[in-house]
């Protein structure tokens, strides 16, 4: 199977380009050569096989042949809001969320949150983990990348969230007033956010407020899970249950 590789630019049958900077060191990573065959996609949709025709020090050269129309989205689109667990389990997060089909990503501070970042480091973060999610990408064969929101306040990022369409789920992980899982995602719609708690979970306060904008609460069982696990075991519950 030919290697994989994101490229960040509008992709078109008989186009030949120089490929943008870290698509080109993958490239020269892996030891393509001339001639060599790859699978390049721009996140809008489908695949397109190619071929290198230079490789350079500098940069590299290919030549983009037909479109491939494959896609390997989830059949429930899921946007996974959650506090931002400490060290590198975020950065884990949102690999394994992207492989589990997560359409989109919001970092969330709360009142809980071990991890506190600045503004600029936040931003900096932000860049790192939409890169794991290319990578993951890459990895696993989804042509649309999930998008790694900038991180917000859980306060501001509920008050900026319209009321629930119809066909809209809202998810609240957590114990308190909360439906077993098969109950509560039974009749599960074509959008699910999922929203999960950091370290010691969300307060009484914060549960409140998500659930003025239609949130209701959704229990995993009577395990106590980590901020890390409890958010890829309910992507996991969906992504087999629609397999």
């Amino acid at each position: 199977m030919p290697p994989r590789i994101f490229v960040d630019l509008p992709l078109a049958a008989g186009a030949s380009l120089a490929l943008p900077e870290r698509a080109a060191r993958h490239a020269q990573v892996l030891r393509l050569q001339p001639g060599g065959a790859l699978t390049l996609f721009d996140g809008a949709g489908g695949q397109w096989s190619a071929q290198i025709a230079l490789m350079e020090r500098r940069g590299v050269q290919v030549h983009v042949h037909e479109h491939i129309q494959r896609e390997a989205e989830a059949p429930i689109a899921v946007t996974l809001a959650l506090a931002m667990p400490v060290n590198d389990r975020m950065d884990a997060l949102v690999e394994k969320a992207t492989e589990l089909g997560a359409v989109a990503i919001q970092p969330l501070h709360t009142e809980r949150t071990v991890l506190r970042l600045s503004e600029q480091r936040a931003a900096r973060r932000q860049a790192h983990w939409q890169a794991i999610a290319v990578a993951a990408c890459e990895q696993c064969g989804r042509n649309r990348v999930p998008a790694v929101r900038p991180v917000l306040p859980l306060a501001a990022w509920l008050a900026g969230l319209p009321r629930a369409a119809p066909a809209e789920a809202r998810w609240l992980l957590g114990w308190r007033d909360a439906a077993p899982w098969v109950q509560a995602t039974a009749r599960a719609s074509n959008g699910v956010t999922l929203l999960s708690g950091p370290e010691g979970g969300l307060t009484d306060a914060e549960e409140d407020l998500a659930r003025l904008r239609d949130f209701v609460g959704v229990s995993l069982g009577p395990r106590v899970l980590r901020a890390d696990t409890a958010p890829l075991a309910a992507l996991a519950a969906l992504a087999l249950r629609s397999a």
